[in-house]
């Protein structure tokens, strides 16, 4: 039963996780003294507690008591944390606009800038600051804006010999500065083999996706692999108003796809549990190497193999502390994840994921539903509804279509990453067979681009709200009134019928040749 289950939910962890990310937020968006303040506070109630503890014990000190010190321990880890960038040599020149000579390390693959003529973005680390004829040897973050030529083609792990203008960032993230580049780099050095090797079969497969139409050519790359850079504009923006937005990148779900594929196979060879697991890992790694190891990247195999786990156990219990402990290793090893959205995204979406799905699908099979048309609605509407406020926050929008656009497009999801997934490692081998073998994904791909079109243009698919703190509260509103509206048959059939009316506002969804026969 739903409350049974519910009450099986192991939270121990949920609160160390919950202030390991308050301690890091409070440390990178109030500076140091705030962290530095945080830890005596932490510290200092932890010292009373333990204090009133031997007077007159408590069953509940201990765990209080434990919470208190990790906090502190968190707390201690972001002020050091962040006072190294206080203090950085490139901080100080950030703030003098100095130009400088930087030899760097891109961390992810350079991205055109939409609307900034032929411009890209790159994250990179820095390795030395070379100036007036000193050479400092200090590492840290930094945003490169510089022209497409000479960049477009770089891979992570390259030394980069640059020269640049710094300025403060434009983000309170633990980045240094930012550096605008006028042209090319002054030298490059060569790649590691496994980048080679990755961006190799990276361009290798966008070369085999390159013989469908250009918006699944541009699509495919981006959902298997998170390679947008031939992504159509207009596709991108039609994802965007449908709340598609999660599948022209690496997610947490394609993680859990790929993996859930792997230990099908596993299983169905007759192979034991730890060969299982080794295998699940290293298909873990390859897919982070390929995909780039950046934090957004990480965060999804993260939070893709904690919603595997809750799939494959179908056991919530120990699906909670996977997922808190998850967030405390990430923030720990990129505390800069805290401030992100795409994190607090896919952390968001996997708890809705284990905590509110189940109990959904099992109140829809209570009612009546087929198991697998539960899952797919208990699904979409759960994540809607836990990072719609989230959305609203960030972008100022809320796309009142997505739940229906999810449903629509959760039938070709696992298809198009499994044999997309085959597709990139056949293209490491011959592309000419690759292609032959990605036009099984060109129906698939075609129906996605042709539910965010025709979503995209329903009147009313995408709803202003105001952005920020605002926006969230307004939609978490809106989203526990539906909720509440919902206990009521009545509200229930009205909805349906809205559903309904914009399921057919989305026809006629077919390809034109069905259209001449009808």
């Amino acid at each position: 039963m739903p409350g049974s289950e519910t009450r099986l939910l192991d939270l121990r962890l949920l609160p160390f996780a919950g202030i390991c990310w308050a301690a890091t937020l409070i440390g990178i968006l109030g500076g140091s003294r705030a962290a530095w303040m945080l830890l005596a506070t932490l510290s200092g109630t932890a010292a009373l507690l333990a204090g009133c503890a031997l007077r007159s014990p408590r069953r509940w000190t201990a765990g209080t008591l434990a919470l208190l010190l990790f906090g502190s321990c968190c707390a201690a880890g972001v002020a050091w944390r962040v006072q190294a960038v206080e203090r950085h040599p490139l901080t100080e020149l950030a703030r003098n606009e100095t130009w400088v000579t930087l030899v760097v390390t891109p961390v992810d693959d350079p991205r055109e800038i939409a609307g900034f003529g032929r411009h890209v973005l790159v994250n990179a680390n820095v390795v030395e600051i070379r100036r007036a004829g000193e050479t400092i040897h200090a590492g840290g973050a930094v945003v490169l804006l510089a022209p497409a030529d000479g960049w477009l083609g770089l891979l992570p792990g390259q030394d980069v010999v640059l020269r640049g203008q710094l300025s403060p960032p434009q983000r309170r993230d633990l980045s240094l500065a930012t550096v605008r580049v006028s042209g090319p780099p002054a030298e490059v050095g060569p790649a590691p083999a496994h980048q080679r090797w990755a961006g190799a079969l990276r361009t290798r497969f966008a070369a085999a996706a390159a013989v469908l139409p250009a918006g699944e050519a541009g699509l495919l790359p981006g959902l298997v692999v998170g390679d947008t850079s031939a992504l159509p504009r207009e596709v991108k923006d039609d994802f965007t108003a449908t709340g598609l937005t999660h599948l022209t990148a690496v997610s947490g779900a394609n993680v859990s796809i790929l993996l859930g594929a792997v230990l099908l196979v596993v299983r169905g060879v007759g192979l034991g549990p730890r060969a299982g697991a080794a295998l699940a890992a290293a298909a873990l790694i390859a897919f982070v190497v390929v995909a780039r190891p950046s934090p957004s990247v990480l965060r999804a195999a993260a939070m893709g193999s904690v919603a595997l786990l809750a799939l494959v156990t179908g056991r919530r219990k120990q699906a909670m502390p996977a997922l808190a402990a998850g967030v405390i290793a990430l923030l720990v090893w990129a505390p800069e994840l805290a401030v992100n959205f795409g994190f607090v995204l896919s952390a968001t979406a996997t708890a809705g994921l284990i905590v509110i799905a189940p109990v959904w699908v099992d109140a829809l099979v209570g009612r009546g539903w087929p198991r697998a048309a539960a899952e797919t609605l208990a699904v979409s509407a759960a994540a809607f509804a836990v990072t719609a406020p989230i959305v609203a926050a960030m972008a100022g929008t809320v796309s009142l279509v997505s739940i229906c656009a999810n449903i629509l497009v959760a039938p070709v999801i696992g298809v198009i990453t499994v044999t997309g997934a085959i597709t990139a490692l056949i293209a490491g081998v011959s592309v000419p067979v690759a292609e032959v073998v990605v036009r099984l994904t060109q129906w698939p791909l075609w129906w996605l681009v042709t539910v965010a079109e025709r979503g995209a243009r329903i009147p009313g698919a995408s709803v202003p709200v105001p952005s920020g703190p605002a926006g969230a509260v307004l939609v978490l509103g809106a989203v526990l009134a539906i909720g509440a509206a919902l206990r009521s048959r009545g509200t229930r059939l009205v909805l349906t019928g809205i559903v309904v009316g914009v399921l057919v506002l989305w026809a006629p969804i077919w390809p034109p040749w069905m259209g001449r026969l009808v």
